[in-house]
């Protein structure tokens, strides 16, 4: 009997254990400490509320509006954004007290409505959180619906109880509307500027008890008599008497106006009933994690798994109210024809994984996603890059909305017009803005042309393939050909000297060259992380890195490199291995290259790694940003076992499955379960893979085998098994067949300014091209060998090959300085930013000796600094120096030059200082001469120069090279 009894307790606990609660595996908290950026509020999948606690009014680190690390809480607001890097949101902050009015944050320092909050007791749950204020003795619960946020405020002891509304709270303010419509409720307006330069946000507050008083604060001073205010700067702080008990408000927002949110209040109305909302919003979760089951005994991993997949569920946000109405990107007001509106689209990072993910558990959802870029288009004239709010923030790089919308029709879902999407995908490509129509003009961006130009070059080409695919598909032909030629232009930054993509400035590679030098030419990043990103040809940069052996060992690089950066700090870049960043998202496809070339063991030794070290159970558990997902995306498709590569093609690279046994279940009812079979969790390494109980030899996965369902079943031991994927027919791999376009000839060796003469040594990537080259407009000519010019030149080059496209032509200009003494400047950074070589001045960072470190990118109005060696101590009596502007310049001629005398090239004083009267934002070519007179020896000769003039707009951000070359150096 005895027996019995403990077998049913087995079978009991057992059973209750299987059939545990899916939300109870998620941690909120995850990713709101370190650099995570996460907030731990309640909120449904999807919805348009992200009610969460502020602890954080600034920084970095307090872009989601909280940190883990803090302890005192400024109040609860409606909207939230999922682990940016740019803050934004904190829309309608209410905040609980009790006692005398505050209209004080408490920020400064001085009495205030914030308070301590016991960490002990905090709670996160999905759609569900609270917190207990100390100062006040007040529990705080919130949860959500998709369109509205429910406060439930516990007043422990007796008090006047206090309820502050600060419209204020966290970004600028451009026009605030609030009025007290009934005992029972408030109504108003919130129109903002931050990252979304134009926000439009309504809402509608309802209490569960009247309101006994209302104070308003209006640009700081407090209004006792008014029912309503419109201004820049409200406050309001409600009364509702003295009682012990429960204070109840639900909010309700929308982009469209007050009845609209009105609307979503009625529709989603909680009746008062915080514990049934919660629990509809928890079923919801509940139902939403299902869509991916996991079998495994480690709890933490399961926590990390579901935690992650309940991050690709917050945002994007539902962005249209309960009568279908939303904001377009002409801010204008519409009316939905049938699809769900969404906001928040992350693309430079959610493309690689978050997206390809929904392809699999969201394919009806990825279409209302589609709709809603298409809906931008036709509104706002362009597909979305990060859009957020309705705006354009013009953050970030490339057109990923293509890749999405792509990646989705390859993979059959086409539950949108595909002639319009192919359409808008096309004229995105080509706009003005951005390079973009520069980068098909030209075959690449140049490092003067834009800011980050070798990343910029690098994901357009992978965007065009995306579209190339996609055209082909659908028999647009011409339209393919197109851009499967632009999708090649990254061979116009490959460097095969060194392996790297560089950029090129005056057509020469830029230098001197440091791969771990964050600068300029690339996008949060450096050398090392862009250098591997060419996901839609990987066969043909193989062949132009030398090899499978070659982009091996490439591979081993830049895992085994120093992990020290030079150059800009980058708080981005986190989560080294060696030079790989898993911190930011360039990166996240690298561990899998290796399956490209045969050794699919260092990809599962790797991504097992990188699963290990960057992602735990706790707050600080991510090792980057979030970004909308994306991080957590790499940790869902990597744990189950695959990751998408190359979205657009419907190949998934396989590496080395986290968890026990997962299984998929799809909308179109097949599931799809991924076993792991292994003794120990050093089993890491892939034995034999069966697909549906047959061996399944290839390291790739198609999207087809996940839809039709299936199981797949992998062995694993602690050994690595190298014949597993070794044979070319079971690699992955991408391949552009169409017509090879030639690479554009660089510049390896000219300096754009010199004083006598300068040898131009041409090369191009392209084995067996033909180099060509006319001098200042002459006849073609057929380039042999290195050559000298010795006068101002005008340099186009490009090159041939049979069967080809020819490449396209790239200029160079290179001068010569007037009456130029041979002199050198002895500063080993003087040619730093510079094709124009040691004649050209260079930035300089008050405050610092050493651009490379610190944060100089995008600043202007610094001093340029450049030090002359005589070779010996001379007499001197007057200095003088000119300065060339250049046509093209990024910045101006000074306004102001000092010059500097000393005898060991360390201690240096003024011998003069002459002010111009040159408007400082003068632009074309110019050449002014300043000069001083002075006596006694000196050996070195300082030339400062202060320029106050302000970049075009197009070039603000552009990283602040120095065009303006010394024309002159007069000593006498």
């Amino acid at each position: 009997m005895k027996q019995v009894i403990l077998s049913l307790t087995l079978l009991l606990t057992l059973t209750a254990n299987a059939q545990e609660s899916l939300i109870n595996y998620v941690n909120p908290f995850i990713g709101t400490g370190g650099h995570g950026h996460t907030f731990p509020g309640a909120t449904v999948p999807f919805g348009m509320v992200q009610l969460s606690p502020d602890t954080r009014l600034e920084g970095w680190d307090g872009c989601g509006g909280y940190h883990y690390t803090d302890e005192v809480v400024y109040g609860f607001s409606h909207t939230h954004l999922s682990g940016t890097g740019v803050s934004d949101y904190g829309d309608v902050l209410l905040m609980p007290f009790t006692g005398a009015v505050q209209f004080n944050n408490g920020a400064d320092g001085e009495a205030g409505y914030s308070s301590p909050f016991d960490k002990g007791t905090e709670i996160a749950q999905p759609n569900y959180y609270f917190a207990h204020l100390t100062d006040d003795d007040i529990e705080v619960e919130l949860t959500a619906t998709e369109r509205t946020g429910l406060h439930q405020y516990t007043f422990k002891r007796n008090g006047e109880r206090q309820i502050l509304i600060d419209l204020i709270h966290r970004d600028k303010v451009t026009d605030a509307y609030l009025k007290q419509v009934n005992e029972y409720e408030i109504e108003g307006y919130r129109h903002s500027d931050a990252w979304a330069r134009q926000q439009f946000l309504y809402f509608v507050i309802r209490f569960n008890q009247p309101i006994q008083n209302i104070d308003f604060q209006i640009n700081k001073k407090i209004n006792k008599k008014i029912s309503e205010a419109k201004n820049t700067a409200i406050k309001a702080a409600l009364n509702f008497g003295e009682m012990e008990g429960e204070l109840m408000a639900q909010v309700a927002i929308s982009a469209v106006d007050v009845e609209g949110a009105r609307k979503n209040l009625d529709a989603e109305f909680a009746d008062w009933n915080f514990d049934q909302t919660k629990k509809e919003g928890q079923e919801k979760w509940e139902k939403q994690l299902s869509k991916i089951t996991v079998e495994d005994d480690d709890r933490d991993k399961k926590t990390v798994f579901y935690t992650a997949l309940y991050h690709n569920m917050i945002a994007p946000n539902l962005y249209m109210d309960v009568d279908g109405r939303y904001r377009g990107t002409d801010l204008e007001v519409h009316q939905s024809e049938g699809h769900t509106h969404y906001t928040i689209f992350s693309l430079w990072d959610t493309y690689r994984a978050t997206h390809p993910l929904y392809t699999i558990i969201e394919p009806e959802r990825t279409n209302d996603f589609i709709q809603t870029f298409l809906k931008h288009y036709e509104q706002g004239g362009t597909l979305p890059m990060w859009e957020l709010a309705a705006n354009y923030t013009e953050c970030m790089i490339g057109y990923h909305a293509v890749p999405v919308i792509s990646d989705a029709y390859m993979k059959g879902i086409r539950g949108y017009d595909a002639d319009k999407a192919l359409e808008a995908m096309v004229s995105s490509a080509n706009e003005e803005r951005l390079g973009r129509k520069r980068y098909h003009e030209e075959g690449f961006l140049s490092g003067e042309a834009v800011a980050e130009s070798v990343s910029k070059t690098l994901e357009y080409a992978y965007d065009d393939w995306t579209i190339a695919v996609m055209a082909e598909t659908m028999g647009e032909r011409e339209v393919a050909d197109d851009f499967y030629a632009s999708a090649q232009y990254y061979k116009n930054v490959f460097d095969p000297s060194t392996g790297f993509m560089r950029a090129r400035l005056n057509n020469r590679w830029f230098y001197p060259f440091e791969p771990s030098e964050v600068n300029f030419n690339y996008t949060e990043a450096n050398a090392w992380q862009y250098s591997y990103y060419v996901p839609q040809d990987i066969a043909g940069w193989m062949d132009a890195l030398g090899g499978e052996a070659k982009l091996e060992a490439h591979l081993d690089a830049i895992f085994a490199a120093d992990s020290k950066t030079t150059g800009r700090d980058q708080a981005d870049m986190t989560g080294l291995i060696g030079q790989y960043v898993h911190g930011n998202e360039p990166s996240h496809h690298i561990a899998y290259l290796y399956n490209y070339v045969g050794k699919a063991h260092k990809t599962q030794a790797y991504v097992q790694r990188i699963m290990d070290e960057m992602y735990s159970n706790a707050p600080d558990g991510l090792s980057g940003n979030e970004d909308c997902g994306q991080m957590s995306a790499w940790l869902v498709m990597s744990a189950m076992g695959f990751y998408p590569v190359a979205p657009g093609s419907v190949d998934y690279a396989i590496g080395s499955p986290w968890l026990d046994k997962v299984t998929i279940h799809q909308e179109n009812g097949n599931a799809f379960t991924i076993e792991a079979n292994r003794a120990d969790e050093a089993d890491i390494y892939v034995q034999s893979v069966s697909l549906n109980d047959a061996p399944h030899t290839p390291t790739y996965i198609t999207h087809a085998d996940i839809t039709q369902g299936g199981t797949l079943t992998f062995n694993l031991a602690a050994r690595p098994n190298p014949d597993y994927g070794k044979s070319l027919a079971d690699r992955p791999m991408t391949k552009i067949d169409s017509r090879e376009v030639v690479a554009i000839p660089a510049v390896v060796t000219g300096d754009k300014a010199f004083p006598h003469s300068t040898k131009i040594t041409l090369e191009c990537v392209t084995p067996d091209a033909d180099i060509f080259y006319t001098l200042n407009d002459s006849k073609p000519m057929s380039y042999d060998a290195p050559f000298d010019i010795k006068e101002d030149t005008k340099l186009t080059v490009w090159a041939t090959k049979s069967g080809a496209i020819d490449s396209k032509k790239a200029t160079s200009e290179f001068l010569k300085m007037a009456e130029f003494r041979d002199i050198k400047l002895f500063t080993e950074y003087a040619d730093h930013y510079s094709a124009g070589g040691d004649m050209a001045l260079v930035d300089y960072i008050r405050g610092g000796e050493d651009f490379r470190t610190g944060a100089w990118q995008g600043y202007h109005g610094v001093d340029l600094v450049a030090v002359i060696d005589l070779g010996e101590k001379q007499s001197i009596s007057d200095i003088s120096t000119g300065f060339l502007q250049d046509e093209n310049s990024w910045i101006f001629m000074p306004t102001e030059v000092e010059f500097f005398t000393s005898k060991n090239g360390k201690k240096f004083k003024s011998a003069g200082k002459v002010v111009t009267d040159i408007s400082p934002k003068e632009k074309g070519s110019i050449i002014k001469n300043y000069s001083v007179e002075t006596s006694g020896k000196a050996r070195y000769i300082k030339v400062v120069a202060k320029n106050r003039g302000v970049c075009p707009p197009y070039h603000k951000g552009a990283g602040g090279k120095c065009w303006i070359f010394v024309d002159e150096v007069g000593v006498r």
